[in-house]
């Protein structure tokens, strides 16, 4: 570590001394497991908004997202665009009704809900949610620890693994004291700050490369699409729609944004959440392709790993402690997604797992503890596998988003949307989601075009929900 850091890290030191002050102020001092789950159904509609959208986003707004649009060009925005669709129908079909059901069954997690919802009393579902939480999750958190390593790794040299311990020092702390509601504070904070940083540095940076007449003359030089839709075959085409379900689909099933619509304190107050929330997304992810389209005629082809586009361009253009803040946008988006699927997760196997089949009349301080454990435990498995020092960080995010919407969304829809579905019919959705969702990666090359794993594994999940549940309504009637 040379002495150039310096003024970044003082500025990362200055960043992380404002969250441990907001998370300190929002500390509950008398916590019940229902309020470090789901923080007692309390929050206003600024904080759903914003912890629902930037406990989203991880490190790929900053990284993966504007590296797609750097290599590829224009026509990777339908990414994006699916992203703002399918949130916007999330916020629609799921958050009123799924916060009203929730409360009805006196759900604090997603298992508990389906549990009550269709009456299984056998523990199966929350068996089955439990497993398919920890193998997508687990996959999830560790593919986002190696994000911040390789960040702090490139920022400041420190060695790979002190990086990813790094960053679970820094992400378990304010989830092992506070729990929902520290976390909700911290993201509605660093939601708001992200956003500006990327507006700011998008703003900034337009002007140093010839305003869009520039991007699109380097576009066009790059051999690179300089439109939505590059070509109207029937492959473009179909490619465009593929990209555009390939992510948004899962918005439906992803526990950790969906319990922030079951925290919301009135259902009345969704709508004003939503506009919130959508405005926040539209600017983030419109910053964020900038990003991205700026990078081309900014780095001339010369950057070697494209997933330093923002990093890069940022270091080459402001001053160090200025950077440091800046810099310190990736890791609030990463610790945002991180810090909600460790608490989602450590919840699961608390309520799921040991209240479910090791002590069923635990009171609220013994679940706490035990939910406080989970989070320890949960986090040492994350560093494990992170240890290995994984590659294809992007393609795994990929891989854990499309099995957690493969196995929840269609479920959660149905049991929203539809009386007829019963117990059956759920453990073949959340089996056949899961597994498709994870065996296609095998099978996948073999196609004339690429098809992301979750939009087959969807419709599969719903198909086999709708029909296992017909064929078998008289058994579930007994």
């Amino acid at each position: 570590m040379n002495a150039n850091i310096f003024p970044e890290l003082s500025a990362v030191l200055i960043y992380f001394a404002i969250l441990v002050f907001v998370a300190v102020r929002s500390y509950k001092r008398h916590l019940t497991d229902t309020d470090f789950i789901i923080g007692d159904r309390s929050m206003n509609f600024w904080l759903t908004a914003l912890a629902a959208h930037a406990s989203d986003m991880s490190s790929w707004l900053f990284m993966g997202y504007p590296a797609m649009i750097y290599v590829l060009g224009v026509h990777q925005a339908w990414a994006g665009i699916g992203l703002i669709l399918f949130m916007f129908l999330n916020w629609q079909l799921i958050a009123p009704k799924v916060r009203t059901a929730t409360e009805e069954y006196n759900s604090l997690t997603f298992s508990s809900f389906f549990e009550n919802r269709l009456a299984d009393t056998s523990g199966v579902i929350r068996i089955f949610t439990a497993v398919m939480l920890f193998v997508f999750y687990t996959i999830y958190i560790s593919a986002a620890l190696v994000g911040m390593g390789y960040v702090l790794n490139t920022l400041f040299g420190l060695q790979y693994h002190i990086s990813v311990i790094l960053g679970i020092l820094i992400v378990v702390p304010y989830v092992f004291v506070g729990g929902y509601l520290t976390l909700a504070w911290i993201d509605l904070f660093q939601g708001i700050f992200l956003m500006f940083v990327l507006v700011f540095v998008t703003l900034y940076m337009l002007p140093t490369v010839g305003w869009f007449s520039g991007i699109k003359t380097a576009l066009f030089q790059q051999s690179l699409s300089t439109s939505l839709i590059p070509s109207f075959s029937a492959k473009s085409l179909t490619e465009i729609f593929f990209l555009t379900i390939g992510w948004g689909l899962g918005y439906f099933g992803q526990p950790h944004i969906i319990t922030k619509f079951m925290g919301i304190r009135n259902v009345s107050e969704i709508g004003k959440s939503k506009t919130v929330g959508m405005t926040w997304m539209f600017f983030a992810l419109s910053a964020a392709t900038l990003v991205g389209l700026i990078g081309v005629p900014f780095f001339h082809g010369s950057l070697q790993i494209e997933s330093d586009v923002f990093i890069r361009m940022v270091r080459q253009t402001f001053p160090p402690f200025v950077v440091g803040f800046m810099l310190c946008a990736v890791f609030a988006a990463t610790i945002n997604a991180v810090s909600s699927m460790v608490l989602v997760l450590s919840s699961s196997l608390t309520e799921d797992i040991y209240k479910r089949i090791f002590h069923k009349k635990a009171s609220h301080k013994q679940l706490l503890l035990i939910s406080r454990l989970a989070v320890v435990f949960v986090s040492l498995i994350a560093f494990v596998i992170a240890a290995g020092r994984i590659d294809t960080i992007y393609g795994l995010v990929l891989y854990a988003w499309s099995g957690l919407g493969a196995s929840f969304g269609p479920l959660l829809l149905l049991c929203l949307y539809m009386r007829d579905i019963n117990k059956y019919g759920a453990w073949s959705g959340i089996i056949l989601g899961g597994a498709i969702s994870a065996l296609w990666p095998l099978f996948s090359s073999r196609l004339p075009i690429e098809i992301p794993p979750l939009p087959p594994a969807f419709f599969v999940s719903i198909f086999s929900i709708w029909i296992i549940s017909k064929l078998t309504k008289k058994k579930s009637a007994l």
